[in-house]
């Protein structure tokens, strides 16, 4: 067998392969998680109605749709059992209509057949922010011991003299300084024990469920922008670590823009959340934001991972790549959701109700 192997483990291709995967750095697989679930995401959006929507809703929406579907599966039944007799004609030519749109519809069969199993509660969601919460925890104390896992990550990101290295060396300056990422993970910190708080104390109970794929995709999305909040600041965190080299500059300018806008977006996003939880069930909110956006809370939670972004930009640029492409995921994936919302509110209020609102970004969307 250890022959049958040889020749694929001592191929050059192989090992260059090898090679190219080792040399990705974590910010570009965090990169690469963002933008790779995000045209998932598309790609959802853009199937067929029925099949996305099946794929995408879940709580009050998907309840409602449910409904939609089985109050029109009675009344059809209805309609073929009146009649009987009278107007067998008609009901031939419907059952072969309903023949010839199953058998086209055999994507929206197999994906109905999916997402039927693994239904989760929707108060899983209460996991992102524990998620959120002791992965910040865990790289505070990987930081605060000089942890093994913490420099083996850091060492991966900074440069290739720096890779795998042990001794304790100088490194190469980071463009992100030890302030912005202490800043950034103190932001993402606040952030989910807010939103942790809210969930415990703010939103009411829910009995309605969620597809495991959407439980997976949340979790993970907290998992990899635990990382990405700090790694482009690899280099300063293993000079600290090793030498004790401390650069606590930023741009005053970067960090009251990405401030000022994390507090109004976290305010703003509490206020908008206590709102919907003293609404009346399956009632249209009104106040505050809400007179302007269909979804003024995912507005907020896009402003709160921008304002990452700019906190923790490097030296002479707007942004931090890795966390714009983590906003990228976050606003493909919101808007998505704020599409659908504006649909549902539109069946249960009347277009009307919301026909001089934004979906979720003022002014653009």
């Amino acid at each position: 067998m250890k022959d049958l192997w040889k020749p694929l483990l001592d191929s050059t291709a192989l090992a260059v392969a090898l090679q190219r995967l080792n040399d990705i750095t974590p910010s570009r697989w965090c990169q690469a998680y963002y933008l790779f679930t995000a045209g998932a995401v598309v790609a959802v959006a853009a199937m067929p109605n029925e099949v996305s929507r099946r794929l995408v809703d879940y709580g009050a929406r998907k309840f409602q749709s449910e409904v939609s579907r089985s109050g029109s599966e009675s009344e059809g039944k209805g309609e073929h059992d009146t009649g009987r007799g009278r107007e067998s004609e008609e009901e031939v030519k419907a059952k072969a209509s309903r023949i010839q749109r199953d058998g086209k519809n055999w994507l929206l069969s197999l994906v109905s057949t999916l997402t039927s199993y693994g239904q989760v509660p929707h108060s899983w969601f209460i996991t992102f922010y524990v998620a959120s919460m002791a992965c910040s925890l865990l790289w505070f104390w990987q930081f605060a011991v000089d942890g093994r896992v913490l420099r083996v990550v850091a060492g991966s990101q900074a440069s290739p003299t720096a890779k795998g290295q042990d001794e304790r060396g100088a490194v190469s300056a980071s463009p992100v300084t030890l302030a912005q990422v202490g800043l950034a993970w103190t932001m993402m910190f606040l952030q989910g024990s807010r939103r942790l708080y809210e969930d415990l104390l703010v939103h009411g109970k829910s009995k309605s469920t969620m597809w495991i794929v959407h439980w997976v995709l949340g979790l993970s999305y907290y998992l990899f922008t635990s990382v990405a909040v700090w790694v482009e600041g690899s280099g300063a965190i293993l000079d600290y670590q090793s030498t004790g080299a401390t650069d606590y500059t930023m741009s005053p300018f970067k960090a009251l823009v990405g401030i000022s806008m994390f507090l109004y977006a976290s305010v703003s996003q509490y206020r908008c959340h206590r709102h919907l939880a003293g609404l009346k069930k399956y009632s249209l909110p009104e106040l505050g934001l809400f007179r302007y956006l269909i979804c003024p809370h995912y507005f907020c939670e896009c402003l709160v991972y921008l304002s990452l972004a700019i906190v923790s930009a490097p030296k002479g640029e707007l942004l931090n790549k890795t966390l714009l492409c983590a906003l990228a995921f976050v606003v493909v994936n919101l808007g998505v959701t704020a599409a659908g919302t504006r649909k549902w509110y539109a069946g249960k209020f009347g277009s009307k109700a919301v026909e001089t609102k934004w979906n979720m970004i003022p002014f653009i969307w």
